[in-house]
């Protein structure tokens, strides 16, 4: 890869964009060096809108593998690292700091994609010790974000899941999986497949200053209405639930989602590992000041004091009574909705390995 694409962005704004969550371009947490924007009086008032890049991922392997005992499953795949929707709470704006690139435009805005994707997926697949169990998708940025309109990358690798009958699950902010339909259709028929539609406000405004460029919220509720009426099983994710900013929310959202045909139910509470603490406090400044200081004082609570909490058991629900209080609510609601909190169990038993690639096929897979 060349040395210039993975440079961070210049020309640092200190003012909200349109259509991006970041502010700008924090120092990643390997910086040996601090950029900071200055007016020298030549600069135009209005701060500038950087293009979004879709760069090469050169890596040569698809699977990631963990042993997480709050994740419902041991291996998933990425097609596209950062992310375009620009969510100012994202959990995964950090890993842009392995790239020598910034958590804040840059993951917005430099999106790496692995183009040989499904390629890779069937030879890791094929391998003779390979032990079949559910492929997350997404889990780190969205399968479905805008590039996939043209890359149609995680359509490709679902085409390998129903090929070979492997169990595959997602969750997207995004109503281009509807797409898919045809496909998640397919594999859902044969019980290989569960979708989760994550939700984080009904507010229009709120979602778009929130999210600025993931699907609308009624955009996603239609998108559950269609999967489920073509018999794949949806879930909702209330996520993340940010107290004092929309946690008053989560029982609309939840009514809302079993309306339009989900069947079951999650949530998780916000997360601020590494460079989103500040990212999310410079976010609160511009758009809910008034609100800022109490939001971020039930955080530190709800995570023992710190800005994060990383620890197994409380990372996705926090501690204290604040979040005992979260937990009965979303219980007692899905009691009363009938709304499930366990995924459906994949059929795992029915995977057929493809055949190994070839030796001209692995060449190819390197390009």
């Amino acid at each position: 890869m060349e040395a210039f694409e993975l440079e961070p962005s210049s020309g640092i704004p200190e003012r909200p964009i349109k259509g991006r969550g970041a502010v700008g371009n924090v120092p990643h947490r390997f910086s040996t060096e601090t950029r900071r924007a200055e007016d020298d009086g030549w600069t135009p008032e209005q701060a500038p809108h950087p293009d979004t890049r879709l760069l090469p991922d050169t890596a040569r392997s698809i699977l990631s593998h963990n042993d997480s005992p709050d994740l419902g499953f041991d291996q998933s795949i990425n097609p596209y690292r950062g992310c375009e929707h620009g969510c100012i709470y994202c959990y995964a704006r950090p890993t842009h700091a392995y790239l020598g690139l910034s958590p804040g435009l840059d993951f917005e805005t430099q999106i790496f994609h692995k183009p040989d994707a499904p390629a890779l997926l069937r030879e890791a697949l094929s391998r003779p010790g390979y032990v079949c169990s559910p492929i997350a998708l997404g889990t780190a940025t969205d399968a479905y974000q805008p590039f996939e309109r043209k890359a149609m990358l995680t359509r490709g690798l679902l085409e390998v899941m129903l090929e070979t009958h492997h169990p595959v699950s997602v969750v997207t902010k995004s109503s281009l999986i509807q797409r898919d339909t045809d496909l998640w259709a397919q594999l859902a028929s044969q019980r290989l497949a569960h979708v989760g539609i994550s939700l984080t406000t009904l507010d229009g405004n709120l979602a778009r200053e929130l999210e600025p460029r993931a699907s609308a919220p009624h955009a996603r509720l239609a998108a559950i209405r269609r999967l489920s009426d073509a018999g794949v099983p949806v879930s909702v994710l209330v996520a993340p639930l940010i107290p004092g900013l929309n946690d008053h929310e989560m029982e609309k959202l939840l009514a809302a989602a079993r309306e339009y045909g989900a069947a079951g139910a999650t949530y998780t509470l916000l997360r601020l590992p590494h460079e989103v603490a500040d990212l999310f406090r410079t976010w609160l400044d511009w758009h809910a000041p008034e609100k800022a200081s109490r939001i971020m004082s039930v955080l530190y609570d709800l995570r023992g004091g710190r800005a994060n909490d990383a620890r197994f058991g409380s990372r996705m629900t926090g501690l204290g009574h604040f979040a005992e209080l979260i937990r009965q609510r979303f219980d007692l609601a899905c009691r009363r909705l009938g709304l499930t909190q366990d995924w459906p169990r994949l059929d795992v038993a029915a995977f057929q390995p493809p055949p190994a690639p070839s030796g001209d096929e692995r060449q190819l897979a390197l390009f």
